[in-house]
This record gives C-alpha cells, structure tokens and sequence, in this order.
C-alpha cells in the first residue's frame, strides 16, 4: 500500500485571523469602552492646544484639536492629535479605527488608541443627527458598595 501526502488547501492568507471590522454607530459608544471603529463626517473643528517646536530635532510640537464629528445616529467631540488635525477637517467623512470613549470633566470624547487611525474616506450618503451630542451627557462616577 502506497501513501502520499496532499497539500492542505487553506491557504495561510485566510488563517490569519483577520476579519471584516464591524462598524459603530455614535448613539452605542459608552463610557470607558475601546476598539471602536466607526464612520463619521466632521461638522467643526477647534484647537484647544498648540505647542511650539523645540530646538531638539526628537521634540516635535504637539498640536490638539477638539472635532464635532457624527453619524445619523448623533454626534461626539473627537479629539485628533499632531496629524490628524491637518486630516480632520470639516466637510471631510473620516473612518475611525480602534477608538475608544475618553471621559473628560465627567463628558465622553472620542479618541485613537495607541493602535488607532483616522482616515479620510469617501463621503457617506446620511444626515447627521446634530440633536443628539453624547459629549453634552454628563456623566457621575458613583462608588458601588460590594455586596
């Protein structure tokens, strides 16, 4: 009796583990949760903080910007850093990957994490819901005693 061996016939690039991303909408996010990615469009942006160059060359200035951006779902302040600002601009559809919900002064914000992106796309067919801003809601840290 003779035997041979077959070549198995997954090939290595669908075992990767890699996934289609599941989309958020603005009106899910919650406090204190990560891995987002969602697509917004810009609707304002403000910078809140602008750092000088230094005169070491490792010492880059820091730039922050505050960006209303939204879906049709409601919207959420964005905080882009350093590039993303010049990206981030109003009128511009963007995707968001691997974001997660910030809480700044007891109000959520929306932000890269250090595995995070934001990149200009396509504009996107749908209305924003400017009536539902999830950075208006305030939130309180309450202590729940264990039982």
């Amino acid at each position: 009796e003779k035997r041979t061996a077959t070549p198995k016939t997954q090939s290595i690039a669908t075992n990767t583990g890699l996934r289609e991303p599941v989309f958020s909408k603005v009106d899910q996010l919650k406090p204190e949760t990560s891995g987002h990615t969602l697509i917004a469009k810009v609707l304002s942006s403000n910078t809140v903080l602008q750092k000088g160059q230094s005169v070491s060359q490792h010492l880059r200035k820091t730039r922050i910007s505050e960006c209303l951006v939204g879906d049709d779902t409601g919207t959420i302040i964005f905080t882009a850093r350093n590039d993303q600002v010049d990206l981030v601009k109003p009128g511009t559809t963007i995707i968001l990957r691997n974001a997660k919900i910030d809480m700044f002064k007891g109000s959520m914000r929306l932000a890269d994490d250090k595995w995070g992106s934001a990149e200009v796309t396509e504009p996107v067919n749908f209305s924003v819901k400017e009536d539902n801003n999830l950075s208006l809601i305030e939130y309180e840290l309450v202590t729940v005693p264990d039982q």
